[in-house]
């Protein structure tokens, strides 16, 4: 459709609505994580076994807690942005991994899922020249 082809003049400020948008839904589910202490990272933490990894929960807890709250604060200001992305990444893989080993399947997957492949074509796109890591 001609009319709508003029937006192909905005990808950057697209780009920049997807990255704020995501960074912030990251940081409201990934803060009360962070926040929730030793407990709540290895309940957490504990969602690895379905990936085979059995030790630690504590520390993979914290860790995804804190991928959720910092990548998604620099998903909004764009700095280290394939890094972040990335880790946000296999965070998701791991959360979907954890749902379909709890017999959730697709329908409680979905999210998880989602998300990934949004991260993982975010890897490539990059964040945008409205960013720190403009180039």
């Amino acid at each position: 459709m001609a009319y709508l082809s003029n937006l192909n003049n905005y990808r950057n400020t697209g780009l920049l609505i997807l990255r704020v948008g995501l960074g912030a839904m990251m940081i409201y589910h990934g803060y009360p994580k962070l926040i929730g202490g030793t407990h709540s990272w290895a309940d957490l933490g504990a969602s690895t076994k379905y990936i085979g990894i059995h030790f630690w929960p504590v520390i993979w807890g914290f860790l995804a807690a804190l991928t959720e709250t910092l990548g998604g604060f620099l998903l909004i200001i764009g700095l280290a942005f394939r890094p972040a992305a990335f880790f946000l990444l296999i965070n998701l893989i791991v959360a979907a991994a954890t749902h379909f080993g709890q017999g959730d399947g697709l329908d409680g997957a979905a999210h998880a899922v989602e998300l990934a492949f949004v991260f993982a074509g975010l890897i490539f796109v990059g964040p945008g020249k409205y960013s720190v890591d403009k180039k």
